[in-house]
């Protein structure tokens, strides 16, 4: 029978929930477990797919096509865990089932309120997130932070679920701050006391807390949390801010016992050791790496690190497989936007040893993602774009090298006489939620080519998102150029990828390989996008235009 393990968190939000999360999932699995793993999100949207990135960060695309919250993407990025679009669900997606059942009729009559109705299709949600039988512990993660009126019904959907459940069959976590105060050089329990109060009074009691800290917590503060939120002092860990890396987490965790704690209270197999050998190789490997190689990514959403997460950490991954650390200059696509300042453009870009373009909407920074993608294509500096990062490719390719006047995107320029990129026609006249094209596709490789180079095979699958393509009434004219259409998907004959063989390394993607990285294995493109970059830190890839510009 599946345990579960739920996860809330209190004091204030942005703690590392998901993050702490996916490491609880990791470490079980290092167990010989099986987990399951699932978001609960208080906000009414059905989904993150038409919320801002400012708002939300990234929208992180599963294979079946769902669009999720980031925290899946630490989730699959730690754990093996099967991912569908019932490993996220949201207020309005079970709002919007139960009113849909009302209308039906399903409810014959009665008045259908938030208990039970909507506690009811709560539990069912997370019935319905163990990704199958075989599972033996489904963790659950319950977003926004406790005390917030969005997410009573889902606390209230959990205190229920426990009660339902035979005794050691359920576990809770609760994540709270320990805050530091510098003027009186201490740190402060009571606001993680009054979270633990807030979260009992609603009828769930604490099996194990852990505290975020920037200091050492004492035992003795760890007995007075104890004391007062009713917790044995060995279940209160110390979660502090590491060190170098993000993946110290699940050592960490480790090391203050909190995997033979889950296991004992679910009364799951002790006997066996929490397997980290490979983890902790990768973490001294990280811990001693010296040589850096700088990424300029220049975007739109530039301002909030989370809008751009999970292709931050493939970088990292890709760093780690060559031994060399990321540095990131982060870009705002509009300071490279003509009628800048005239120092803006060079000076942004200046000593990089690699340009990242990541996808995005809007027209905002269009422009200056393509002058970044010329400088680099007529500098030999290793480029990769995505998604739009690949479109804008293509329309300054168009422009520059083709001589194709006022070659655009039509989804920003409706009148372009070259609209290199087009809207696909399924698209025309569509509701804007959950209708682009989404989730896994096939893509064939080219021969001979750089991406067939890097992925070693000839078909792949990777996850979309996104409405405009390339436009294939002028592959013709592509194809009797330099740039290379090198993938293609077969289904529906779409270009995938495109690259400039002559350059060192110059690739664009449709696609969003960002999706499908780890930090024990890399995303090849990105992989081989590091790789081009430390070459050109230590001296290599030299070009004979390396004295273009932005002009």
């Amino acid at each position: 029978m599946t345990k579960h393990i739920f996860i809330t968190g209190g004091v204030v939000s942005s703690l590392g929930k998901g993050l702490t999360s996916a490491a609880i999932g990791m470490i079980l699995e290092r167990r010989g477990l099986k987990v399951s793993m699932q978001k609960l999100d208080p906000y009414i949207n059905v989904d993150p797919g038409t919320m801002s990135p400012f708002q939300h960060g990234e929208v992180y695309v599963l294979d079946d096509g769902s669009e999720t919250d980031l925290d899946l993407g630490h989730y699959e990025r730690f754990t093996r865990s099967e991912l569908t679009q019932n490993s996220n669900f949201t207020t309005g997606k079970i709002y919007s089932s139960v009113i849909a059942k009302e209308r039906h009729g399903d409810y014959l009559g009665r008045t259908v309120q938030v208990i039970p109705h909507i506690t009811d299709a709560i539990k069912e949600a997370i019935y319905a997130g163990v990704s199958g039988p075989d599972v033996d512990v489904a963790l659950t993660e319950i977003g926004g932070t406790v005390g917030d009126i969005e997410s009573l019904p889902f606390l209230e959907a959990v205190r229920q679920f426990a009660l339902e459940k035979p005794p050691g069959d359920v576990l809770f976590v609760h994540l709270t701050l320990l805050p530091y105060l510098r003027a009186s050089g201490e740190m402060k329990t009571k606001p993680t006391q009054q979270s633990v109060g807030k979260l009992r009074e609603i009828g769930i009691q604490p099996d194990v807390l852990i505290c975020r800290t920037e200091k050492p917590m004492t035992q003795e503060m760890a007995q007075k949390i104890s004391l007062f939120c009713n917790v044995r002092s060995e279940r209160v860990i110390e979660e502090r801010d590491v060190d170098f890396s993000i993946y110290e987490v699940p050592l960490n965790l480790v090391h203050a016992g909190l995997d033979r704690i889950v296991a004992g209270h679910l009364g799951l197999a002790d006997e066996s050791a929490t397997d980290l050998v490979d983890w902790i190789a990768m973490l001294k490997q990280i811990k001693a790496t010296t040589e850096t190689v700088e990424i300029a990514v220049v975007g739109k959403y530039i301002e909030l690190h989370d809008a751009y997460k999970s292709i931050y950490e493939s970088l990292s991954h890709a760093g780690i497989s060559s031994h060399c650390k990321i540095v990131l200059r982060k870009v705002s696509a509009e300071s490279l936007a003509e009628g800048a300042a005239s120092d803006a453009g060079p000076a942004a870009l200046e000593g990089v040893h690699g340009l990242l373009v990541p996808g995005g909407f809007g027209e905002r920074g269009l422009e200056g993602k393509i002058r970044a993608i010329r400088w680099a294509r007529e500098n030999g500096i290793p480029f990769f774009g995505i998604c739009l990062g690949m479109q804008c490719a293509v329309i300054e390719y168009a422009r520059n090298v083709l001589e194709l006047e006022g070659a655009h995107t039509r989804e920003h320029s409706p009148q372009s006489p070259h609209p290199v990129i087009d809207l696909m026609s399924d698209q025309e006249d569509v509701e804007k939620g959950g209708t682009m094209r989404l989730g896994a596709y096939d893509c064939e490789i080219r021969s001979g080519t750089l991406a067939r180079r890097l992925y070693g095979e000839s078909h792949i699958s990777e996850r979309h998102r996104h409405r405009f393509e390339f436009n294939n009434a002028y592959r013709d004219v592509f194809e009797a150029s330099e740039m290379t259409l090198s993938g293609v998907n077969p289904e529906r004959d779409l270009v995938e990828m495109v690259e400039i063989p002559s350059h060192p390394f110059f690739i664009g993607v449709q696609f969003h390989p960002e999706f499908k990285s780890a930090p024990l294995a890399p995303q090849p493109i990105f992989a081989g996008f590091v790789r081009a970059a430390l070459e050109h830190a230590r001296g290599g890839n030299k070009s004979p235009k390396r004295q273009a510009s932005l002009a």
